[in-house]
């Protein structure tokens, strides 16, 4: 763990030893990633989704908890579209956490991930969407752009190609195994999650993070046909 994680960690960031044991898995477990889901992902969600937790009157330890956990043994990396509710109630319940906070929690994170616009979404509590809101809200604006290229450089993704056909995918396994490129990936998710928000707050902040993204991709396009 970074000394930087360690800091954040001293400063009164969690509600309960277990939600920053939570935080403390999670780091170790994404420490190293390069693809855009690294510890300091893990805090700006787990921040953002306690803004939101305290809007919307949710349980703030459930928050975190869901927070805290949500990209571990994520779909993305396993394939298992499961892997990662199921990982989040084995841990909890070896943490000594009860059985109904365990269900709860990985209940959430199997709804939490975006899996292809088509795709059916499972249902979600409230602390589940502050979360959803939160990680959808570190997909967009700059640092959405940067996270973008990021995930798109790990899988080997050209960055434009303006013969590739942007592709809506209708299932999980499509959407994982589909090899688009990165600027196509703003069409394929990242542009329509401003309208997949699901608190006021998010849905607020979402506004000025959407219309950065629109203006980088006409810059984009200008510079690609040099016409700026």
């Amino acid at each position: 763990m970074t000394d930087t994680m360690s800091r954040y960690l001293t400063e009164d960031a969690t509600s309960t030893p277990l939600a920053e044991a939570a935080l403390k898995h999670a780091f170790l477990e994404l420490e190293g990633d390069t693809s855009g889901h690294d510890p300091y992902h893990i805090v700006r969600v787990f921040r953002m989704a306690q803004r939101l937790a305290k809007t919307e009157s949710a349980d703030l330890e459930t928050v975190e908890l869901i927070a805290a956990l949500h990209d571990v043994k994520d779909f993305k990396f396993t394939g298992d579209d499961m892997s990662g509710a199921r990982e989040a109630e084995r841990w909890l319940l070896e943490q000594g956490a009860s059985s109904e906070l365990a269900e709860l929690v990985s209940g959430n994170i199997a709804g939490i991930s975006f899996k292809g616009a088509g795709t059916e979404t499972k249902p979600l509590t409230i602390e589940g969407k502050c979360v959803q809101d939160a990680d959808r809200l570190d997909a967009i604006g700059a640092i959405g752009v940067a996270r973008c290229f990021a995930y798109g450089g790990t899988k080997d993704r050209p960055i434009h190609d303006p013969a590739t056909v942007i592709a809506h995918h209708s299932t999980t396994d499509q959407y994982l195994k589909h090899q688009g490129t990165s600027i196509n990936h703003f069409y394929e998710k990242l542009l329509l999650l401003k309208d997949r928000l699901n608190t006021e707050t998010a849905k607020q902040i979402a506004v000025e993070r959407h219309a950065f993204m629109e203006a980088y991709l006409q810059q984009f396009y200008n510079e690609w046909d040099a016409q700026a």
